[in-house]
């Protein structure tokens, strides 16, 4: 498979109480509908995300998120809480809150502007964090274009610049 990861998205760090969001900002080649359906349906997601999902996230209510790392599975809790198609998913996934938000972008061309704020307690994870979403969402994208590369999960995002990406996003956030 070829792939590298381009420079890095938009992101920032906003502190809350004892607590941490990434913001980071994409723009996707697809309108918001077609990304929304990306996040939420259970077999999109196991095509890009970290994560496969035991349902739809296309409602609110429990889920389990199988966070997969090579041969390693770890069911993880989560918790659908907000859903208003195709502009805001928020979910809980373990002890982190993650909040999708869609925007059409009008450039004569179908553009979703994605902004994800995702929410942990340690101010050090977020860099890597940021390189994980900005690789699974590369993933998406190609998905989305009809040329699918597989997902690129855990340990082996190091074989594709990851280390790299994090250590790019770690100027910008800590």
């Amino acid at each position: 498979m070829t792939y590298q990861p381009g420079p890095p998205a938009d992101a920032r760090a906003l502190a809350e109480a004892d607590r941490w969001t990434l913001v980071f900002v994409r723009e996707l080649r697809h309108p918001p509908e077609t990304v929304w359906a990306a996040l939420t349906r259970a077999d999109q997601l196991a095509a890009w995300a970290p994560f496969t999902a035991d349902h739809d996230l296309d409602r609110p209510g429990e889920a389990t998120l199988t966070m997969i790392d090579g041969d390693v599975a770890e069911p993880m809790p989560a918790t659908v809480t907000r859903v208003e198609p195709p502009r805001l998913l928020e979910y809980t996934w373990g002890e982190d809150r993650l909040r999708w938000q869609l925007e059409a972008v009008d450039t004569g061309e179908a553009r979703t502007r994605l902004t994800l704020r995702h929410t942990l307690t340690d101010r050090e994870w977020l860099p890597k964090v940021a390189a994980g979403w900005h690789m699974c969402l590369d993933v998406a994208e190609r998905l989305l274009d009809g040329a699918p590369i597989p997902p690129i999960r855990g340990r082996d995002a190091l074989n594709f610049g990851w280390q790299e990406l994090a250590d790019a996003y770690a100027k910008v956030l800590v």
